[in-house]
């Protein structure tokens, strides 16, 4: 792949693990070890205030470090799998809150007290709460990712995840449709730059054919959502004299959002010059890892207006653009209405909210197989057709059986899930293969991800047809 980056995802001709132990720098027997230079540094300073930029002369000396480390096979499966087991797990209980925060509304519209209560009186008032949320999203996308590239990603994300924290959590003793509005565009606000800043910071840690498994178990909405459908199933039964199962719903959700913005804080290193839980030599040979695959920038480099004029410049990017909206606009709304869907189906509130487990379920597999599977045979663009198919014949299920065959309307939704989201770390991980220098790749994911975006805002409204179980909808959805 070219410094440019082209569209087409391919492995390097040099074999990683033969380069990783045969630098070709003049200094091809000095600092083999790859702790020289952190060793001249001393100690790490601290951090003047919260907002201080991260240090760049140990970002510098872990980077020199890289150029000459030698390293073993076994020493590369090492620090790969301290990295799973140290990153990942925060990632992914992070993104799971997120999922639960973002979409428990659509679990919530299906007991008629929480429309009561947010006088949700028509299907109109619904999807504008829905859209409303992806007006302050888009507009911060690209102004957050600077600023977790400026303070480091576990300050970004934890002012993050306390912003929507705090708003899913405020639900809970609101009322009114103004207030629904209102703290739909705080969740959005809140959420604005996590998800492509979640893709950017992954890249600094696995090569490119190793990041869409990752993306995959990270990034993914199909076991939040199977998780939430279950919470929702037995919260929503709760009452009390002071709160009822909705509230219960935001409640139990919003608190654990909370104490995970303070775990990331404290635990998550924002890149791996930084990572606390890795020795010197650890850190250099995690950094030699990517930097002889795609070779991020943590420091330097592009500026955020050199680096969205480049992403502006480049046609991949508007390619990359036009396949996310296209998907989005099923894969931004069947998580809200899956609920409604099941439940127009015949079901009661209480049973639809059990019921989307499975769908969820069985399309974690399908996200999964995927991506893992995209990983192994490096190929990206199949892989996406193949999803795309998947989720197209649901739809077209769905359009065509309603009123007539509630099994094959409810096996449809499978693959309407199974489909759309699989091609969440697909996509976002052939963008972020593409795209170089990283200063480039931070601006351009978030570039892809705040313009498809704004097609979101419009997304919900192609549900306008309730009277005919929105037969429309599933067709604009499956175009």
């Amino acid at each position: 792949m070219t410094e440019e980056g082209a569209l087409v995802f391919q492995s390097d001709d040099v074999d990683v693990e033969k380069a990783s132990h045969s630098p070709t720098e003049p200094e091809e027997h000095f600092n083999t070890e790859g702790i020289a230079h952190q060793d001249a540094l001393g100690p790490k300073p601290k951090r003047r205030h919260f907002f201080s930029p991260l240090d760049r002369s140990h970002a510098d000396a872990v980077h020199e470090d890289a150029k000459t480390v030698e390293y073993t096979p076994e020493e590369d499966y090492k620090v790969k799998r301290k990295i799973d087991n140290t990153v990942l797990p925060l990632v992914i209980c992070s993104f799971i809150f997120n999922q639960f925060d973002r979409t428990n509304i659509g679990n919530a519209h299906v007991i008629p007290e929480f429309n009561q209560n947010f006088d949700i009186t028509d299907n109109d008032k619904w999807t504008l709460a829905l859209s409303i949320f992806y007006v302050g999203y888009c507009l911060l996308e690209m102004p957050a990712n600077i600023l977790q590239r400026h303070i480091g990603a576990n300050r970004f994300f934890f002012i993050s995840l306390t912003v929507w924290g705090i708003a899913s959590l405020s639900f809970v003793y609101s009322k009114g449709y103004g207030a629904l509005l209102a703290l739909r565009i705080l969740v959005g606000i809140g959420e604005a730059g996590f998800y492509a800043g979640v893709i950017y910071y992954l890249s600094f840690w696995y090569r490119r054919h190793e990041l869409a498994l990752r993306i995959s178990l990270c990034m993914t909405g199909t076991y939040p959502g199977a998780i939430g459908g279950l919470l929702a199933f037995g919260l929503t039964r709760a009452h009390t004299s002071l709160l009822t199962g909705w509230q219960f719903l935001f409640l139990i959700e919003a608190i654990p959002t909370m104490a995970m913005a303070f775990a990331i804080l404290l635990f998550l290193p924002s890149f791996p010059f930084s990572a606390s839980f890795l020795t010197k030599r650890e850190r250099a040979i995690a950094q030699a890892r990517v930097n002889r695959d795609h070779r991020p920038q943590s420091h330097g480099g592009m500026t955020g207006w050199q680096g969205l004029k480049a992403v502006i410049m480049d046609l991949n990017c508007w390619m990359f653009m036009l396949i996310y909206a296209s998907f989005n606009v099923g894969a931004a709304t069947i998580s809200y209405f899956l609920p409604t869907l099941i439940k127009e189906l015949g079901f009661t509130s209480i049973n639809a909210q059990g019921l989307t487990v499975a769908p969820y379920a069985v399309g974690w597999f399908v996200v999964f197989f995927q991506a893992w599977h995209s990983d192994k045979t490096k190929d990206r663009g199949y892989h996406t057709m193949l999803s795309c198919c998947i989720s197209f014949v649901g739809y077209i299920i769905l359009a065509t059986c309603a009123n007539k065959s509630v099994g094959a309307s409810y096996f449809a939704l499978f693959l309407v899930v199974g489909g759309n989201y699989s091609l969440f770390p697909l996509v976002m991980s052939w963008a972020a293969n593409c795209f170089s220098p990283t200063s480039k790749r931070g601006v351009g994911t978030a570039f892809i991800v705040s313009i498809s975006n704004s097609v979101s805002i419009a997304s919900p409204q192609i549900y306008f047809d309730p009277e005919t179980q929105f037969r429309k909808g599933h067709g604009i959805s499956a175009g």
